[in-house]
């Protein structure tokens, strides 16, 4: 079987790391009020209770370990950012927060009963290894779930900004090629990548979620600021084409205006999976 991972350089993991490196406060800024609303569901798939023994990969901001704590499970946080690393363990004190690599974890085999990653899968270089290495520090019978973006068709607010991009601006900028940014998104994938890595009894289903941006400019500005792939596609514009991008998404935006504010569906796909 051909590695979906084989040939990513590794030009790409420096990229996003050096970007999150940069973002991390505006990020949580602009996405976490979106973000958080899968955390519940993620636990529940992980059965995260008293107790459990939890790893959250990729863990930002922290949301998910720190929700992990409240419910009793002994939470670890690990990122590959050291900035984000930095802002989870001050929001967050009463939770182990420490940098390390998603596709090369710092612990060993077995050490944890869960282990969650909350919108982490799309930003690794080799998701595929990553999945292994969950794998690899789980115990036998514990679970492992993850979420990322349904289609780009689905959710709302990336649709508004890539076409926008499509129709004003360019596409083809001199940016580290990744993996498919939506490819988890399709349910089939999830679950062979989970079962290609040894997990069993694979559930994938669809979380409704929604993202509320006081104006129409909020759009784009949480992307231009608290992004990493899309900020680096924006930024690679030239003046008139980004200006005619933002044009476009803040109309795009507007006709999603709800309550003094807009509102833009952005449903994810949560995939989970057992150790034998």
């Amino acid at each position: 079987m051909t590695d979906p991972d084989q040939g990513v350089p590794d030009a790409f993991k420096q990229f996003e790391h050096e970007g999150w490196e940069r973002v991390a406060p505006a990020y949580r800024d602009a996405f976490s009020t979106l973000t958080v609303q899968s955390v519940g569901a993620l636990l529940d798939a992980v059965a995260a209770g008293r107790g459990t023994r939890l790893l959250d990969v990729a863990c930002g901001p922290g949301e998910a370990a720190a929700a992990a704590a409240t419910r009793g499970a002994i939470a670890t946080g690990v990122d590959f950012a050291a900035a984000m690393v930095s802002l989870a363990a001050r929001l967050h004190p009463e939770v182990e927060f420490r940098t390390g690599d998603a596709e090369a974890l710092p612990f060993d085999d077995a050490s944890f009963e869960a282990i969650v990653t909350n919108f982490g899968m799309l930003h690794f270089a080799r998701p595929d290894r990553a999945i292994s290495e969950a794998h690899r520090v789980l115990r036998a019978g514990g679970r492992f779930a993850f979420t990322v973006w349904a289609s780009v068709e689905k959710c709302e607010g990336m649709g508004i900004v890539h076409r926008a991009i499509e129709l004003h601006g360019r596409l083809d900028v001199p940016l580290p090629e990744g993996p498919p940014f939506f490819r988890f998104g399709d349910p089939a994938e999830s679950r062979r990548a989970l079962a290609s890595a040894g997990f069993t009894d694979v559930v994938v289903r669809e979380l409704p979620m929604t993202w509320r941006l006081p104006t129409p400019e909020s759009l784009l500005e949480a992307f231009w600021d608290g992004g990493v792939r899309t900020r680096g596609l924006l930024r690679a514009q030239s003046p008139e084409a980004l200006a005619a991008i933002r044009e476009a998404a803040r109309s795009g935006a507007e006709r999603h205006a709800r309550g003094g504010g807009v509102e833009l569906a952005m449903p994810a796909v949560l995939a989970s999976g057992v150790k034998a």
